[in-house]
């Protein structure tokens, strides 16, 4: 197919690019299966893929569908989600998989009874109800904005109001001329890999002809740059309490807006006024024996919090049964819904 074919639109042209060069993702399968779909969406958020598709076979692996995925724990749902943060995602997927599989194991098929659904917002459901089920639902993500607002030179933020109806209605116009599904995706691909944020690759744009941002040769002004939230800084000091056969003990984290739910050493914010290592010693349950040792800090951002964490190492003569909320587990596979934090703390204690 010709770029500058006058008779093939620009819906076409897109949806013949991505056929072309779509990347082989382990979901992107015929037909679309609504459980692997809406687990990549869940995951893909705020992830980058290449780190999102190991972790979307493993737990593919483990839960296969919506029902083995409800019949588990939430704890086992969240320790299989492990390494991609954010871990509400799987809390609310577990939620859904049991919403679901209660009311007869379905997903519904449009996108209004899909963000009824623990997790599903506008975007999610209406990439699914698009993908799976071909509904004309648009799916305006970060990628589609760029694509939508470079196209058509908008000139407001296209995450106001206007700026999202003006995008959508241009999504809704090319979808009455090549299949929903495919153009949702091929936007998303676009905006991925040749509309970048910076140095877009305009020659191998297939919607290159329609482009008023690439007309006006400055495709990068668009979208305009939006305002971030100020970064916080955070400092913490951590229990590493190591007990016989390097086993630490872990607490599941009940308090706080971040890491809720997960199992790390006990941390506490660093009081200025008192020594690191008396801190640490009063976070555990049990009895520390020397040696104590105060560590470099690790680095470590959850969202817009910036946190510095200094482990404290404290030397356990004997690993006495953990209470309730607390666990003797091996760091480096704790067998429990963690963070990637642990890790961090581990190459800090062990080098």
């Amino acid at each position: 197919m010709s770029r500058y074919d006058d008779t093939v639109t620009d819906a076409e042209r897109l949806v013949e690019w991505f056929r072309a060069h779509a990347r082989p993702l382990p979901w992107r399968t015929e037909p679309r299966d609504p459980y692997r779909s809406l687990l990549s969406e869940l995951m893909a958020q705020q992830t980058q893929i290449d780190r999102v598709v190991p972790r979307f076979e493993a737990f593919v692996a483990r839960f296969p569908d919506l029902p083995s995925l409800a019949a588990a724990s939430e704890d086992e749902v969240v320790e299989a989600w492990s390494g991609l943060g954010y871990y509400r995602r799987a809390r609310s997927l577990h939620r859904l998989a049991r919403e679901v599989s209660a009311a007869g194991g379905e997903l519904p098929s449009t996108a209004a009874a899909l963000e009824t659904l623990p997790g599903i917002g506008p975007y999610t459901a209406a990439a699914l109800a698009s993908m799976v089920f071909g509904e004309a639902a648009p799916a305006l993500d970060g990628n589609v904005a760029r694509v939508g607002s470079r196209v058509l030179a908008l000139d407001r933020d296209p995450r106001s109001s206007k700026g999202r109806a003006e995008i959508l209605a241009w999504v809704r116009s090319l979808m009455t001329e090549a299949s929903p599904g495919p153009v949702n995706e091929a936007l998303m691909e676009l905006g991925a890999r040749v509309c970048t944020p910076t140095g877009p690759r305009c020659d191998r744009c297939p919607v290159e002809r329609s482009c008023r941002a690439r007309a006006e040769g400055r495709p990068e002004a668009y979208p305009a740059p939006r305002s971030t939230r100020p970064g916080v800084e955070l400092e913490w000091v951590a229990a590493v309490a190591e007990g016989p056969g390097g086993r630490w003990l872990l607490r599941r984290v009940v308090e706080g807006p971040i890491l809720r739910g997960l199992w790390l050493p006990p941390f506490a914010e660093r009081d200025p006024v008192r020594p690191q290592d008396e801190q640490a010693r009063q976070l555990v349950p049990i009895e520390a024996v020397a040696p104590v040792e105060v560590l470099p800090p690790v680095r470590h951002a959850v969202t817009y919090r910036r946190i510095s964490v200094v482990p404290v190492r404290l030397a356990v003569d004997s690993a006495s049964p953990a209470a309730a909320g607390w666990s003797w587990a091996d760091p480096a596979s704790p067998k429990l819904p963690t963070s990637s934090l642990l890790a961090k703390l581990l190459r800090s204690v062990r080098g």
